[in-house]
């Protein structure tokens, strides 16, 4: 008997470094003889938002991980473990008229058409793995 399981890989969170000020647990005689908890600083990460094209490598590995543990423990052999793809694609155009006066033609003669430009781009990343595997008898 097989079993199929789907991992689904996640985008990788974006953000910067901030510096907070952060509680030592101890206290110290501030001004006019008042107590105040002494501070350290440290950098934590901030999350501002998420990849729209990285996924997030350790994260998809951790899940592997565990889903091949869960499926030894319930006595199934892995087979195969196959990523799936996807991917995203965008692109702009922009058309416009335009125009030349052409003395080949006549003095009051123009010349139009259209003309553009644009653009195209298209990336693939790993949408999730599925793992195949078989009961162990």
């Amino acid at each position: 008997m097989n079993k199929v399981v789907y991992v689904k890989a996640h985008f990788k969170p974006v953000g910067t470094e901030k510096v907070v000020k952060i509680p030592t647990g101890d206290k110290a005689i501030g001004f006019l003889g008042k107590e105040k908890d002494v501070l350290r600083s440290e950098k934590q990460f901030v999350q501002t938002g998420i990849s729209k094209s990285q996924i997030d490598g350790e994260r998809l590995r951790d899940d592997i991980d565990k889903a091949v543990s869960e499926l030894n423990a319930d006595k199934y052999e892995v087979i195969s473990i196959t990523p799936i793809t996807s991917g995203e694609f965008d692109f702009k155009y922009e058309g416009s008229s335009i125009s030349s006066s052409k003395r080949a033609f006549s003095e009051t003669e123009a010349v139009r058409g259209k003309g553009g430009y644009g653009y195209g781009y298209g990336y693939s990343y790993t949408e999730g793995a599925i793992i195949i595997a078989r009961k162990v008898s």
